[in-house]
């Protein structure tokens, strides 16, 4: 049995200038091409510092009172269909101390296809912690 796993695709949900975006890999890597300033870099480097060291800058320009977003990096197991899935949810409020959540669907199932981040996918309204936390159940852990 293989026990390597690559990274399959990452994720954003209402995050930085993203409503909703999914970049895919091939044989875990990814080309992102765009013009100078298009926002290649802000993005990716957005998903190791944030998501595995936790290093938290905070985001300017957004006006909004109350805000929750997501990123997420799916990996999938090499020569199988099986997937593991963390994650970080962020949590703003104006004049509050950011609060952040961190994730694991540990069961196989994968975000945006059997789990599912927002509460309202119509109106794209994100899932707050405890709502998370109902969702993965016991396929996976909401932690702190």
């Amino acid at each position: 049995m293989n026990s390597k796993w690559q990274i399959n695709r990452v994720g954003l949900l209402d995050f930085w200038y993203y409503d909703e975006e999914e970049f895919d890999f091939l044989d875990g890597r990814m080309l992102l091409r765009g013009a100078n300033g298009s926002g290649k870099s802000v993005t990716m480097q957005s998903f190791i510092p944030l998501l595995l060291d936790g290093n938290m800058r905070p985001e300017e320009g957004d006006e909004r009172e109350e805000r929750t977003g997501y990123l997420y990096m799916e990996l999938k197991r090499l020569e199988s269909e099986e997937y593991l899935t963390l994650g970080i949810g962020l949590r703003a409020r104006k004049n509050k101390k950011l609060e952040s959540w961190y994730f694991c669907v540990t069961d196989g199932r994968r975000v945006g296809k059997d789990v599912f981040l927002y509460k309202d996918v119509e109106n794209k309204i994100t899932c707050s912690k405890g709502e998370l936390k109902y969702r993965i159940g016991e396929g996976g852990k909401v932690m702190e």
